[in-house]
């Protein structure tokens, strides 16, 4: 994980995926219609938080126009507007509407997912700078925040990597995406795999794959081996088995073996991960299942699985916290008028200082309801799915329960798509 989200860790508690096919043998899978509150979900989102393009939003409110974005408001970063994390969620999303679209063979949740798939190939064409993985786009279609992350682009690949494999695609849309991906997959390697940025900070970059943390080390070799699955080329395997095998700068273990160790290795480096940050940990789980199921050799697969079990194992005390959730709490949810809540607003000339913007704002217009709903829906939604990806079928009525407990109609932040996540994590033999 890059030291720009370890920072924006600590700014969330302050201010205050999924998915795949499974990677682990294949058990009773956890249903939608077995989850009434999979549907609710569902109807919510799509009514609500996906743009015309196929994006989703954070939540709903005024969308940045090309001033906003070009001068960075209410930061270059994007960070607390509404398209803070459009990749980021239709690429954690996308996968569970490809498994939603093939077990029910509906002509409307095929082209749902479609729609996402378009929507993050948009993501990958609007920056000039090749490689660049946008947040969003504004009003006109086309604007953007100049930085983007690790944390969009990993998911921008998850996507459409399921997408690819799945037969959702015809040949000529799987011919572009994939050579999209191979485009922006060759940038990465070529920059050491870190992001790069646009506009003012075009030649600067945000977050990569290469650190000593569990997320960092799942993601990068995921990439590798993913890239190898849609092209079919041996120089994404070799660079995969060799970076299995490497140990990155900062560590004292091998890849393979930090996946091993599942995301607690990251608690020192990262607050709050159990109370607020699972939500960034789907995408590391998600990428460890796929990697368990294209894995060939049986000694590596296991420290994959190791990982996955790890991890469902600690995110059961966080799926618990649902039963805190009040359906009917009132608080403001004063984000959606981020204009009015974020009106401080300076020439941000580096990095810095748009992080330091970020952490602005007036504490009484924003109000609390945007921080309720991110520890008490959103990370406990994520934990679902986090136990999904790995779960033997043990927890199912523990998922089940979390997912219906919420009235998905009275929630600001789209965030709840992680339900969805944990309904579909696995592939059901229909």
């Amino acid at each position: 994980m890059s030291i720009h989200r370890m920072k924006r860790a600590s700014i969330l508690f302050i201010v205050l995926l999924l998915i795949p096919m499974s990677a682990v043998s294949a058990v009773e899978p956890v249903t939608a219609p077995a989850l009434s509150g999979v549907e609710q979900a569902h109807a919510e989102l799509w009514s609500k938080f996906i743009d015309d393009y196929g994006i989703i939003h954070d939540y709903v409110g005024d969308l940045p126009t090309p001033e906003d974005c070009s001068l960075g408001k209410p930061n270059a970063i994007g960070w607390w507007s509404p398209i803070e994390d459009g990749p980021m969620f239709t690429g954690l999303y996308l996968p569970a509407a490809c498994e939603r679209a093939r077990r029910s063979g509906d002509l409307v949740d095929k082209d749902q997912a479609r729609r996402l798939a378009r929507g993050l190939m948009k993501c990958a064409s609007v920056s000039e700078v090749p490689g660049m993985i946008v947040r969003g786009v504004g009003t006109d279609g086309l604007c953007h925040y100049p930085l983007g992350s690790d944390d969009q682009t990993h998911p921008w690949f998850y996507g459409l990597h399921a997408y690819v494999m799945s037969d959702l695609p015809s040949a000529d849309e799987r011919r572009e995406i994939i050579a999209k991906m191979k485009t922006v997959a060759e940038v990465l390697e070529s920059t050491g795999w870190r992001c790069p940025a646009d506009g003012a900070f075009k030649g600067q970059f945000r977050g990569g794959y290469r650190g000593h943390l569990f997320r960092d080390a799942a993601r990068y070799l995921y990439l590798l081996r993913a890239m190898h699955e849609v092209t079919g080329d041996q120089i994404w395997l070799e660079r995969y088995q060799t970076a299995q095998a490497a140990i990155p700068e900062h560590a004292d273990k091998s890849r393979v073996e930090i996946c091993a160790e599942g995301y607690a290795r990251d608690r020192e480096a990262i607050r709050h991960i159990d109370t607020h940050q699972l939500w960034i940990y789907v995408g590391s789980q998600a990428s460890l299942a796929r990697l368990a199921a294209m894995e060939t050799d049986e000694k590596l697969r296991s420290h994959y699985r190791a990982g996955l079990a790890l991890n469902a194992k600690h995110a059961l005390n966080s799926l618990n916290v649902y039963n805190t959730f009040d359906n009917q709490d009132k608080k403001v949810f004063g984000n959606a008028d981020w204009r009015a809540v974020y009106n401080t607003w300076f020439p941000q000339k580096n990095q810095a200082d748009a992080e330091r913007l970020s952490r602005t704002g007036d504490k009484l217009k924003r109000g609390e309801r945007k921080s309720y709903e991110q520890a008490r829906m959103q990370n406990p939604l994520a934990a679902a799915a986090i136990i999904a990806l790995a779960d033997d079928g043990t927890h199912r009525g523990r998922i089940e329960d979390a997912i219906n407990h919420y009235d998905y109609s009275k929630l600001n932040m789209a965030t709840f798509f992680f339900a969805e996540c944990a309904a579909f994590a696995r592939k059901s033999d229909k």
